[in-house]
């Protein structure tokens, strides 16, 4: 990498390639460390997250981490949201088609509640950043 980068005005992730189409990726600020190979269908091994998983992971993360952070601000009690997304693909050209997401809400939320933090998760900075033409199916599920 030069040394001539301009100062950082957010946040920095670093890459390192590995043979077999791998990377390991560093969160700046954490300095946590994520690894991400090609998919068995693009001849990796499947054996960690391809970078178009991560698109998904990140979606689903960002939905429910949304939701939280609008409940905390307006006292709404949230409890425990479990969640699960399936990547679909093109065919070629590879691109991702489709993001089907299931969100098992906790119990006890007002129509209200339920109806805002839909909103909320269906508008969170990830689906927003996605291109339109992504589809982007969400459902949501109460056990009462």
């Amino acid at each position: 990498m030069s040394q001539q980068q301009p100062p950082a005005t957010g946040v920095v992730m670093t890459l390192v390639s590995h043979p077999q189409f791998k990377t390991k990726l560093t969160h700046g600020p954490s300095t946590t460390e994520l690894q991400t190979e090609a998919p068995r269908d693009n001849g990796g091994t499947g054996g960690s997250f391809s970078p178009t998983d991560l698109v998904g992971a990140a979606l689903l993360a960002c939905a429910v981490t949304t939701m939280h952070l609008f409940a905390s601000r307006e006292g709404i009690s949230l409890g425990e949201i479990r969640g699960r997304v399936e990547k679909r693909m093109t065919p070629p050209p590879r691109r991702i088609g489709e993001l089907v997401v299931d969100l098992q809400m906790p119990a006890g939320l007002s129509a209200e509640h339920r109806a805002r933090l839909e909103q909320v998760g269906r508008e969170c900075p990830v689906a927003r950043s996605l291109h339109p033409e992504l589809k982007l199916p969400m459902t949501f599920s109460y056990p009462d």
